[in-house]
């Protein structure tokens, strides 16, 4: 009996670890990373050398080595999302013309071509975009309709029903169908996470939203770092905006000579965005802006409100000196001497001359 009461005060006495085992010491409120957001101006830009979805991605990642991104928005007008790039016509007229050779037999693939949705395989692509017209997309077309009928309950249970089966049919449609209209500029920018805003045909109307945008939020202190993607110089103002805010600018463009770039902090080209050269440079660029912000806080700068409370200001300061009549009074007192001779108690090393 005792000897299991002696056990149970033993198990609990708290088990004492070393210094040396113990973690070290974290702060509990970490200073907060960077907010970044990421400006595109598709009308002096658009990615015309790489895919949509390949350069969003790309841009992402350039930008989310300067902080957190928190927004990335891209304005154009109609006709930016109707163009479509040299290379990608020269693409579609190349695959046009093996599609006819295929047909007349001429040319035979070397792998079939696969449907992304059912998985059949076709050894000419003409058949595979007819399978996926004829049956995939009037499938895709009945799920829509039943979802816009749908009201309440019922269209949020169509749409979870539905929603494995749609997102299989837009990836396999991305390889498949040719965009009606552009190259699908618009939809592949959205699904590499930017907001895509269209406006008016109006000169210089993109250019307006996007400063307008711009400024919106530097006066909400929504980010503490710009990334502008644009050769256009007359975004030039927002940046020295930004920068007079001790805003971090970031400029993405081809122009190695251009206005922006003279102006902002950093500036890249989309090859060596591509290349990762940003990402490689982060520590870099981050340590200057870093030091800048030290620098900034060590300057000095005349406020007269605070230096009146401090009792600086011109008239307030009080040296402790005595009036003159306090002066002279004293020295009168005295035993006749000049009021800056001192004499020691025993008449030695005395200041007065020698007699």
């Amino acid at each position: 009996m005792f000897s299991r009461f002696l056990h149970r005060i033993q198990s609990s006495k708290p088990q004492i670890t070393s210094l040396n085992s113990t973690k070290p010491f974290t702060s509990l409120n970490p200073k907060p990373r960077t907010r970044v957001a990421v400006f595109w101006d598709l009308d002096n830009k658009p990615p015309a050398s790489h895919p949509p979805y390949d350069a969003a991605v790309k841009l992402r990642t350039a930008a989310s080595s300067f902080g957190s991104v928190k927004l990335m928005v891209a304005y154009a007008n109609r006709h930016a999302f109707s163009y479509v790039p040299l290379q990608v016509r020269e693409e579609r007229k190349d695959r046009k013309l093996l599609n006819q050779l295929e047909k007349t037999g001429l040319s035979k693939p070397a792998e079939p071509y696969f449907c992304g949705v059912c998985g059949r395989r076709f050894y000419a692509n003409e058949k595979l975009i007819a399978h996926f017209r004829q049956i995939h997309e009037t499938e895709n077309q009945k799920r829509v309709r039943q979802i816009e009928s749908a009201k309440g309950h019922q269209r949020v249970r169509l749409v979870a029903k539905y929603s494995m089966k749609m997102e299989k049919y837009k990836r396999a449609a991305r390889n498949v169908l040719t965009p009606k209209e552009g190259y699908g500029l618009a939809e592949e920018l959205t699904r590499g996470g930017f907001w895509v805003k269209m406006v008016s045909d109006k000169p210089e109307a993109a250019d307006r939203a996007l400063k307008e945008h711009m400024v919106d939020v530097m006066d909400r202190r929504e980010a503490e770092c710009l990334v502008l993607v644009s050769d256009d110089s007359g975004f030039a103002e927002v940046l020295w905006e930004a920068k007079e805010r001790c805003l971090r600018t970031v400029v993405i463009g081809d122009l190695s000579e251009g206005k922006l770039k003279r102006v902002a902090d950093v500036a890249y080209s989309w090859k060596e965005v591509v290349m990762g050269k940003a990402k490689k440079e982060v520590e870099k660029v981050v340590g200057k802006w870093r030091d800048r912000d030290v620098l900034k806080t060590l300057e000095w700068c005349y406020d007269p409100v605070l230096e009146k409370e401090r009792g600086y200001a011109c008239g307030d300061w009080d040296y402790g000196f005595d009036s003159d009549d306090e002066v002279e009074s004293g020295a009168e007192m005295g035993d006749g001497g000049d009021w800056w001779e001192m004499d020691d108690e025993d008449g030695a090393g005395s200041s007065r001359p020698c007699r």
